[in-house]
């Protein structure tokens, strides 16, 4: 083939725009990983799950203080052992109070670099400060975050921000003394609200990255909550990783699924906002916390793997002869939701729910109806109820 110095240049323009069109078509780079180590006791749970989790993650962001109602750092004793062990930096999180009325704001910051100062054993990849507070207050917020990241030099410095900062004038101001942000897209309203929404979380993702000018990450719910509400529809009670012994008229499981998180996910994947730096999971799930995913669930989630539960309901001999246990179990490698509404055979004349379900009856047939939601482990059973049935051979059947 023999081109002219006109055909060249035609040819070599031509593979220049294939060139662009590829490097703008070229998947982008996968989202990084930490996760919030958020538990005050460090039990054998905790440390598997660091174990079992290390391979995935860039960093642990560690609670390692928090104010009391003085507004004095209380620090948590931490397993630098099991840190150690799993060969990752550690960001120290300093959590303040948002309701505090007032805080002593040069005895948080000398508290503060004693808790940096402290620190040995593991990498410290930086100090962040967790303070939710009001709009009102980001003014004397921005004040303190530029007094403390002078005092720490060179240890980078992230906090926290909510949303409703957006609002703000001030949220520059506030943005501009860090060099890193997590904002946050669970539980960030009223409870009654729900726990996470991926269209909102999507939407406040996408108005802070036009907003905050430097590189920030996303955290992320792996967790459910059970709230307690009470007759004049206040909030008595928030029950997650913690069991608590709080009463309340009413109560409801607030759940963030592990599929509506992974469609966030995908698309923060597919289409990342400017400044995405990547995913702070809160929390680090174990064993002991009945509230959050298993750990397989949490990282395939992380993994974008696909969330394909097996869930099976069946009737198996209880303890009462003629009786028999109604019995969900789920076989899959995830974690599966619990069925809204077991339907029962007709034949089952006496019947009853425990374990979140509760009896009900429509058109002269009993079923039994979710009453918290939430979900079960993978390769886990539960009984959620009872029934005396005359028709051996039926089988309960279930509705998502």
């Amino acid at each position: 083939m023999h081109l002219n110095s006109n055909g060249v240049r035609r040819w070599l323009a031509a593979i220049l725009i294939c060139s662009m069109l590829a490097a703008c078509q070229h998947p982008s780079a996968p989202l990084l990983h930490d996760a919030y180590i958020w538990q005050r006791q460090w039990n054998p749970a905790v440390t598997s799950a660091l174990t079992q989790s290390a391979d995935a993650i860039r960093v642990w962001r560690v609670l390692a203080a928090q104010t009391d109602a003085r507004g004095q750092l209380q620090p948590v004793t931490i397993d630098r052992t099991a840190l150690a062990a799993t060969h990752r930096p550690v960001v120290l999180v300093i959590r303040i109070d948002g309701q505090l009325p007032q805080w002593d704001a040069d005895a948080l910051l000398a508290q503060t670099l004693a808790l940096r100062n402290a620190w040995s054993g593991v990498p410290l990849a930086g100090i962040e400060i967790d303070h939710d507070c009001g709009t009102a207050r980001l003014p004397a917020y921005a004040d303190f975050l530029a007094r403390l990241k002078r005092a720490l030099g060179t240890t980078p410095l992230s906090i926290t921000a909510l949303p409703a900062w957006l609002a703000s004038d001030q949220l520059e101001d506030v943005t501009g003394q860090v060099d890193e942000v997590v904002l946050q897209v669970h539980a960030v309203q009223s409870p009654r609200a729900g726990l996470f929404d991926p269209a909102l979380a999507r939407s406040w993702i996408d108005r802070f990255a036009a907003r905050a000018g430097k590189p920030f990450r996303v955290a992320l719910p792996t967790y459910g909550s059970r709230v307690a509400w009470d007759d004049n529809g206040r909030v008595v009670a928030i029950e997650s990783e913690t069991p608590l012994l709080a009463g309340g008229t009413e109560a409801s499981e607030l759940v963030a699924a592990p599929a509506e998180v992974a469609k966030l996910l995908a698309g923060l994947r597919d289409d990342p906002p400017k400044g995405l730096a990547g995913i702070v999971w809160f929390r680090l799930p174990t064993t002991q916390d009945a509230r959050a995913w298993s750990l397989p669930t949490w990282r395939a989630v992380m993994a974008g793997a696909p969330l394909k539960a097996t869930l099976a309901v069946f009737f198996q001999p209880g303890a009462v002869a003629g009786a028999a246990d109604i019995v969900l179990r789920n076989d899959g490698e995830v974690d599966a939701r619990l069925p809204s509404r077991i339907d029962l055979p007709a034949a089952c004349s006496i019947a009853d729910g425990v374990n979140g379900y509760a009896l009900g009856q429509q058109g002269g047939r009993p079923f039994l109806r979710r009453e918290r939601d939430g979900w079960l482990r993978a390769h886990y059973q539960r009984a959620i109820g009872w029934a005396r049935c005359g028709d051996a051979s039926a089988q309960p059947t279930m509705e998502p």
